[in-house]
């Protein structure tokens, strides 16, 4: 999906009363939401000013940890002490053989390096280039919000579909013991399940990954659910083995600060360095705004445009005003600027 999204659009606790045409046979059903603390009661006039400028002073104020200083991108660099997480991240892939590292449709080719010009992304070897095509469905307008942990097998299932089908989604985290999105969740769906999934764009929410990956393949892409996806116990007991490596991670909340607006995380969910940022988010309950970019994506141009260079993850903290490579510095950086 090119372009930016208004993360304005997106407040941290939202109702959700959008209603619009969905597939026939859904069935829509977005819970009525009651006015929570943070929350903005209906109101007007003095009454309104009033409540915005209390909450307004209320607000905690975020800036980068004292003497940041942005770290230069390093392609294919583990720092030393990282090894061991990034191996135990990366044993996912050899469980889930990689599911979640390709679109849909991804296809490959080595052509001349006159082929692909220079403000093109494109990987050199040996030579030549590599020329990287896949197939992308109807694309949503809003990103799909999803409320999830990352230490759930269920959960990763339906994060595999989105990097599949190449979607922006805005995650909710829900660690264990998490104060905001949890109760929240249940408040919307009406029990403690996850993943649970509300698509704005069309009013449909559920509960169930298998229900969810059916429903996005045949809204946002071909209709086909992938093989590894679709094994039924096979496909769930797989994806728990993937946790193994970091086991516990992305699972309980870290006592954090809430900031006003969602990050933006450039990743994908193959990729054992953007798992290890993911973990973090969850673990601070930090909201965030994932620009899905699996090889194959568009949205890799659209982040070697932005920055010259295409590495994931990539951070954009509209709170702080930073963006970052680096998944090591990340974490520290969220460590740092959102634990309490």
């Amino acid at each position: 999906m090119a372009g930016v999204i208004n993360v304005s659009q997106f407040p941290i606790l939202r109702t959700f009363s959008r209603r619009s045409s969905v597939p026939a046979g859904i069935r829509t059903s977005i819970p009525a939401t009651r006015a929570s603390s943070s929350e903005t009661p209906p109101s007007s006039g003095a009454t309104t000013a009033a409540t915005r400028g209390e909450e307004q002073e209320a607000a905690p104020s975020f800036a980068a940890p004292a003497g940041f200083k942005t770290p230069e991108p390093k392609r294919f660099a583990v720092r030393p002490d990282k090894g061991l997480d990034v191996a135990g991240a990366a044993l996912a892939l050899f469980f889930r053989l990689g599911t979640g590292v390709f679109l849909n449709g991804y296809s490959v080719s080595f052509v001349s390096k006159d082929e692909i010009p220079a403000d093109q992304y494109a990987l050199e070897l040996a030579g030549y280039k590599v020329k990287e095509t896949s197939k992308l469905g109807p694309r949503p307008e809003q990103p799909i919000m999803i409320y999830e942990f990352e230490s759930c097998p269920f959960c990763r299932k339906v994060r595999e579909i989105v990097a599949v089908l190449d979607l922006d989604v805005l995650f909710y985290p829900c660690p264990r013991n998490g104060p905001n999105f949890r109760p929240k969740a249940v408040e919307l769906g009406g029990k403690q399940q996850f993943p649970y999934m509300v698509d704005p764009n069309t009013g449909v929410s559920m509960y169930e990954s298998d229900a969810i990956i059916k429903y996005l393949v045949d809204k946002y892409g071909d209709g086909r659910v992938p093989l590894m996806l679709s094994l039924g116990l096979l496909t769930t007991l797989t994806a728990g083995f993937a946790m193994i490596g970091r086991m516990g991670r992305g699972q309980s909340y870290i006592p954090s600060k809430l900031p006003p607006k969602p990050l933006e995380l450039w990743a994908y969910e193959g990729s054992p360095f953007c798992k290890l940022v993911r973990e973090v988010l969850v673990e601070l309950e930090l909201p965030h705004i994932y620009r899905s970019c699996a090889r194959g994506s568009p949205k890799r141009q659209i982040l070697y445009a932005k920055t010259g260079h295409f590495q994931a993850p990539y951070l954009e903290d509209p709170n702080t005003g930073v963006q970052m490579f680096e998944s090591a510095e990340i974490i520290e950086y969220l460590t740092a600027t959102y634990a309490a």
